[in-house]
């Protein structure tokens, strides 16, 4: 067996999730309007925050570098009550892309904003 060297604790959090959007009015729609995520700070509709607990989702114009769509980042966002949040979507007619699922550790599903992005909505047990 192969021992390591003590590493100390480096990171705290996890600071912000960056997902690049074709049309970020488009986009603010669905985070906005359909999840009801608050804006934290908006620079010139380029670059959108939203914090949520104590990290950040932020939404930015894709470029030929930052691609939007399925290939890039998912985020994970904890839901405080996974019933309600399916009735929300189910009202909203956002179509759950995977799931609800069940793991021994959590409930959970996947649907995807207007640009193809994944995000799991996570409920811990």
């Amino acid at each position: 067996m192969t021992t390591h060297p003590t590493v100390p604790q480096l990171f705290k959090n996890v600071a912000f999730i960056i997902y690049p959007v074709k049309d970020v009015k488009l986009a603010r729609a669905f985070y906005e309007g359909t999840l009801g995520l608050k804006v934290t700070a908006n620079w010139d509709d380029q670059w959108v925050e939203y914090d949520i607990g104590d990290g950040t989702l932020a939404i930015t114009t894709a470029d030929a570098t930052h691609k939007a769509g399925t290939h890039g980042a998912t985020v994970g966002l904890e839901v405080a009550d996974f019933a309600a949040v399916l009735e929300h979507l189910k009202a909203k007619a956002v179509p759950i892309f995977n799931g609800p699922f069940d793991s021994p550790s959590c409930r959970g599903c996947i649907i995807r904003d207007p640009d193809g992005n994944e995000i799991i909505l996570h409920a811990r047990k």
